[in-house]
């Protein structure tokens, strides 16, 4: 294009840009991840953050097979709902210890943040709603209200690991806040229902009994609490501060 007077427009000079930084610890996994040959190439491409995401994953597993385990043995007998219960705050310590880790090594990476999610719903949104089965919740619509819990969980997962990036950053690059309350809150779910166990109330003694008794539609009004928490964990205003 030219000036109106007809003098043609120097073109500006060029600037010195620095490309962006190279995450070189995520360039040497997705390598790894990539690579067609190599023994326990996926192994070797995992961090020690990653590792310990692992454990909060297997803290999970183990607290679902405890509930099932007390669903075929004495249901007077607590002691493998009260492991099943246990599972879920040691798999809270891992997923903090996990970030620490990460930020002490400086070693984050796209494949820690989809393991973290994984692990997160299975030992805060799989784990819990098994345990309450276990105890009782064992109608349909318990059913039905407790898988609700569950895909909110693994809906709210999804869309953290979409956004993230566009959170608000503080002045070390995390994000300021949660949309939505995070899936771990589930541990007050799993503090309510440890006090009903310590005091016996499970199967026919579970609070506030059962409405519509007999009818296709029975259901324990308590499992409301599992309802409510996972409208919280998907709204769009619930804003929590990063601690």
């Amino acid at each position: 294009m030219s000036r109106r007077n007809g003098a043609p427009i120097a073109p500006a000079p060029e600037k010195d840009v620095a490309p962006p930084p190279v995450d070189l610890s995520q360039d040497k996994q997705a390598r790894l991840l990539s690579s067609e040959a190599g023994h326990f190439s996926l192994v070797r491409a995992l961090h020690l953050a990653d590792f310990i995401t692992e454990l909060n994953g297997f803290c999970g597993v183990m607290s679902v097979f405890s509930s099932l385990r007390y669903c075929i043995g004495d249901p007077n007998d607590h002691t493998n709902l009260y492991l099943a219960l246990s599972f879920i705050p040691l798999g809270l310590f891992f997923d903090f210890m996990d970030g620490k880790v990460a930020r002490w090594r400086k070693k984050a990476s796209l494949m820690g943040q989809e393991l973290d999610s994984l692990a997160d719903l299975i030992s805060f949104g799989v784990s819990p709603a098994a345990a309450a089965f276990s105890m009782g919740f064992r109608t349909p619509v318990d059913h039905l209200l407790l898988s609700f819990f569950i895909l909110c969980g693994l809906t709210r997962l999804a869309r953290f690991n979409v956004t993230v990036a566009m959170l608000p950053k503080d002045g070390s690059g995390k994000s300021k806040y949660f949309e939505g309350t995070p899936i771990p809150m589930s541990l007050g779910l799993v503090s309510i229902m440890g006090y009903w166990v310590w005091n016996g109330w499970t199967h026919g003694d579970i609070p506030m009994g059962t409405w519509g008794t007999g009818a296709w539609w029975e259901v324990h009004p308590v499992v409301g609490m599992f309802v409510v928490h996972g409208c919280l964990m998907v709204s769009k205003t619930i804003h929590i501060p990063k601690p």
